[in-house]
């Protein structure tokens, strides 16, 4: 069913679109009728490629990037995600020849600009941060993760001690765990307090001689500034652990306060989140991270250096490192916007972002608190977490409000986490939407309130003006259809 139109057929594929000699291109001819392509590495048997023609291939893929969602269509108000707008500009700076020419192997003098440009970023980092010392390895936020562990655990080690715990809050984010399991930690959960809090007597209780650190993100999942930071820290600290932050939710507080500040020992950046990359979809991203002086010989290889005159250099020479965690030096195109970005908006620009960040989910927060459950009361960061406990009265769940919201026109918030709220909302409007949009995205809420005791069928079918309605996702998820011939199997089941 085609729901715009209400005709009942089915949108063929572009493998269902072929007519046997029609084509888009013509292969010249060679001219000797040899081909140059070695045996071995010709194929046995013709491709199973569609034959249409240009137009056929253009209207078909211009169809159905008609039915995707991004933020050049409509508000991405996914809680944690920061799916915020990103400058064009960035994109102009990060298409330039000079960038996009480059190749990880050129000798290091051919590259000097690009060194300049890493080392700028990573000044920048840590002016926004406090850290003294900062690595732009890691490919994105869970592999800054993993590599500030790595750089912990390595630490402690040349302390000589050989811990294997690593306190982490429940309102943490969910690839921590992870990250402290593949380095070889056990993870011990350390309950919030009811006001979503992370308390410094449970951090004490759960402190001994055998937990490596802890991981801390602030401002947290729950879109709360953890209050008690430096006395955590100092808590840590003093058992001979080491202080993590998870700096996902960096947006919130860049030019506003420096988790260094605090006794925080690493950090790591989403660039791709808070410096302007597009990620949806899975990529790219770049997760650098920030460390104090005691960390520093042990930040990944290849480092940044700044020779005596002027020049820079790529360099290995660090013993004590935990070496490599990928081949190259990052992300660089990322790196590239990020910088751009760092450099438009300025110190207060910055400061600015954070604050319309906060300002903005303060406001989405203030004008549904009287039509959606706010799980945690009172003034938030850059998020605010709704549940679904006034709408469920009448049954209707989360998953019923967000399939609802895209035949509005909006993508869903994150939903059903933070996992410590039942029928969790999670929004985040981030800094780069206006009040005019806001305003009808808390429209559309309150419709979807009243909808809910009006008429919560509507609800439970939703969505039903999109290409795609309601599949069911635990099938999609553990069996999912990724080619046409699983597609042509499964409907012939």
């Amino acid at each position: 069913m085609n729901a715009r139109s209400g005709l009942e057929f089915a949108e063929p594929t572009i493998f269902e679109r072929g007519t046997p000699g029609r084509s888009g291109f013509k292969v010249p001819e060679c001219e000797d009728g040899k081909v140059a392509i070695p045996v071995h590495l010709l194929r046995k048997t013709e491709p199973e490629f569609p034959e249409t023609s240009e137009l056929e291939v253009v209207r078909h893929f211009t169809r159905i990037s008609r039915m995707n969602f991004g933020i050049d269509v409509g508000m991405y108000p996914l809680g944690s995600c920061t799916m915020k707008y990103n400058p064009r500009v960035c994109e102009d700076a990060a298409a330039l020849e000079g960038f996009t020419g480059l190749h990880p192997l050129l000798p290091q003098d051919k590259i000097q600009g690009a060194l300049a440009l890493m080392a700028e970023l990573e000044d920048a980092l840590a002016e926004l941060s406090g850290m003294p010392a900062i690595s732009l390895a890691p490919a994105a936020g869970a592999h800054g993760e993993l590599t500030g562990m790595m750089v912990i655990r390595k630490a402690l080690e040349a302390r000589g001690y050989a811990r294997k715990k690593v306190l982490i809050p429940d309102t943490a984010h969910g690839t921590n765990p992870a990250s402290c399991a593949l380095v070889g930690y056990k993870v011990v959960s350390v309950k919030s307090t009811e006001d979503g809090m992370l308390d410094p007597a449970a951090v004490a209780a759960a402190m001994d001689d055998d937990v490596a650190g802890i991981m801390i993100t602030n401002p947290n999942t729950l879109g709360l500034f953890e209050e008690h930071v430096a006395e955590v820290t100092k808590i840590v600290h003093e058992g001979g652990g080491l202080v993590y932050g998870d700096g996902a939710n960096f947006n919130a507080i860049m030019g506003k306060y420096r988790p260094a500040d605090l006794g925080l020992d690493v950090i790591h950046f989403n660039l791709h989140k808070t410096f302007s990359t597009p990620h949806g979809g899975g990529g790219p991203g770049a997760g650098p991270i920030g460390v104090v002086e005691e960390l520093e010989p042990f930040l990944p290889v290849p480092r940044v250096l700044r020779n005596g005159d002027g020049t820079f250099a790529l360099s290995v020479d660090f013993p004590n490192s935990i070496g490599r965690i990928r081949t190259f030096a990052g992300q660089f195109l990322v790196l590239v916007r990020a910088l751009t970005y760092i450099r438009a908006l300025g110190g207060a620009g910055l400061a600015k972002a954070a604050e319309m960040a906060v300002l903005n989910a303060n406001y989405v927060r203030a004008r549904l608190a009287d039509t959606y459950h706010v799980a945690y009361p009172g003034t938030c960061m850059h998020e605010v977490v709704f549940s679904d406990k006034l709408q469920s009265k009448n049954g209707v769940q989360t998953m019923d409000i967000a399939k609802r919201l895209m035949d509005y026109g909006f993508h869903p918030p994150t939903v059903y986490f933070p996992l410590i709220v039942k029928g969790a909302m999670m929004v985040e409007p981030t800094e780069t939407e206006d009040k005019a949009t806001l305003d009808k995205f808390v429209e559309v809420m309150e419709n979807i309130a009243k909808e809910a005791i009006d008429n919560p069928d509507i609800l439970h079918s939703a969505p039903n003006l999109t290409s795609v309605s309601r599949p069911d996702e635990v099938l999609a998820a553990r069996k999912p259809v990724l080619t046409q011939m699983q597609a042509d199997q499964q409907d012939a089941e």
